[in-house]
């Protein structure tokens, strides 16, 4: 999952997913980064925090990292959380860039309509709240397509089951 900052969107991202891969029985490795310089070390907002535990999430353990190159050799999957993202995460990546890799997290929700995430940083607390429903419902839209379902196509979820998903975009 990777954000701007890695402090609001992304450490959401990767909480909440992390935590219904675990609930559905899924070996994923989820984790979070930015494409910024700022805030590396740092842990997420507090209200980013405040929201997750509100839902039963822990995110206070996570750390700002930042989006590197490498990380599309790490992972199968790489969601941004908005389209100005993906642009950084293209500059930051160069060749190792990987179209196929990529996608804006919302397109779980609203295929092929490039929604981003809000940015909640700099408003008050509510925008955190919205956020966090936005990417709970994306996360819950993945975890459906991995989990044993008969209407799911067969191949796509083993291909997900054999796969680390990342939180990183």
């Amino acid at each position: 999952m990777v954000c701007l900052g890695n402090i609001c969107r992304s450490p959401l991202a990767e909480g909440i997913l992390q935590d219904k891969a675990w609930k559905a029985g899924l070996k994923w490795s989820v984790e979070s980064a930015g494409t910024n310089d700022y805030h590396i070390g740092e842990a997420p907002h507090p209200l980013s925090q405040k929201v997750a535990k509100l839902n039963g999430i822990d995110i206070c353990k996570q750390r700002k990292r930042k989006f590197v190159a490498e990380d599309f050799n790490r992972f199968d999957k790489i969601y941004a959380m908005s389209a100005d993202v993906i642009d950084e995460m293209r500059s930051i990546a160069k060749k190792n860039f990987d179209e196929k890799k990529v996608d804006l997290l919302l397109n779980e929700l609203f295929p092929g309509q490039n929604v981003d995430v809000p940015d909640p940083w700099y408003g008050p607390e509510p925008g955190f709240h919205q956020a966090y429903k936005l990417i709970e419902e994306a996360c819950e839209a993945i975890i459906k397509k991995a989990s044993p379902n008969p209407s799911s196509s067969g191949d796509f979820q083993a291909s997900l089951k054999s796969k680390t998903i990342d939180g990183k975009s």
